[in-house]
């Protein structure tokens, strides 16, 4: 057993009355079963955009690469079929 409390995290957006995003966290103490809700810091929220923005690189990156397969995949199949292999030969390669 861990001698020190499990503390789970999670990220809540709450809308206020101002309509104004409040980015809160919920932490969990699963050895007292106590909840609470802080508003994220200036770090925290700093490093949530850090976050985000690596993403959604990465994200594009991924898309990127795929697309190149895709369409590398696409020319060596229609260089084959240029050779004369029908789609069934194509496809058993």
């Amino acid at each position: 057993m861990l001698d020190v409390p499990y503390i789970f995290t999670e990220l809540n957006k709450t809308k206020g009355k101002s309509m104004s995003e409040i980015l809160t966290k919920v932490i969990v103490d699963c050895t007292t079963g106590t909840t609470e809700v802080r508003p994220l810091t200036t770090e925290e929220i700093a490093q949530r955009e850090i976050d985000i923005a690596v993403y959604a690189a990465e994200k594009a990156e991924r898309e990127a690469q795929e697309q190149a397969k895709a369409v590398a995949k696409a020319s060596a199949e229609a260089k084959l079929a240029a050779l004369g292999l029908t789609a069934e030969e194509i496809a058993a390669l």
